[in-house]
């Protein structure tokens, strides 16, 4: 009997519906199922439905407990999130404060998941430290940001077609990359817990 296919869950975007980032974000899952993963994606709306986290609250709406639950079943993710003002922006900081609600998982955070990383700002600037930025959080979050991160800067890069499919090369060459180390690094650890089966 063959293995599930590596779950993949998209998280990012802002207020907007169809924004770039949210666009980048699914263009990288879109890359991982190719590949034969199986994918969700949280956008700005769904982000935009959480609740602030109050960590003095273990109260959760169904919004919340759906996004936890999702994460917590996740192989691997992705994170985009708009520069604003050189950092992560508020809507996508509060779904990542909500996985604190992950703290006695068996795979505490991200452990043990690959973590792609992508950035959209209007600046090169905004870009690097934004990216910066997420790195640190995942590796907090005891996650593997993968090698390459997807940044976008929306002053100087036309990315989307008017259907807002990625057009821009090298922009898709580096979602194509992404998706790719996040679907290996997921399989390799599917591996070692069949090798050892008591670390699952």
């Amino acid at each position: 009997m063959s293995a599930a296919p590596p779950f993949i869950v998209g998280i990012g975007g802002s207020t907007r519906a169809g924004s770039s980032g949210e666009r980048i974000v699914r263009c990288v899952l879109e890359e991982t199922e190719a590949l034969g993963a199986t994918t969700r994606m949280f956008g700005g709306p769904e982000l935009a439905a959480l609740p602030h986290f109050c960590p003095e609250d273990p109260a959760r709406s169904d919004a919340q407990s759906d996004f936890v639950d999702a994460v917590r079943q996740a192989d691997g993710l992705v994170i985009g999130s708009p520069g604003y003002h050189g950092g992560v922006s508020g809507l996508v900081k509060n779904a990542l404060d909500l996985l604190e609600d992950l703290r006695d998982d068996r795979r505490v955070y991200f452990s043990e998941r690959p973590v792609g990383l992508v950035v959209v700002a209007a600046g090169w600037q905004a870009c690097g430290i934004t990216l910066q930025a997420l790195r640190g959080i995942v590796h907090a979050m005891r996650g593997w940001p993968t090698p390459i991160g997807v940044t976008v800067n929306t002053v100087e890069q036309a990315v989307f077609d008017v259907d807002g499919t990625v057009k821009d090369p090298s922009v898709r060459a580096s979602c194509t990359a992404q998706a790719q180390q996040i679907y290996w690094l997921a399989q390799q650890v599917r591996a070692s817990w069949q090798d050892h089966p008591g670390s699952s």
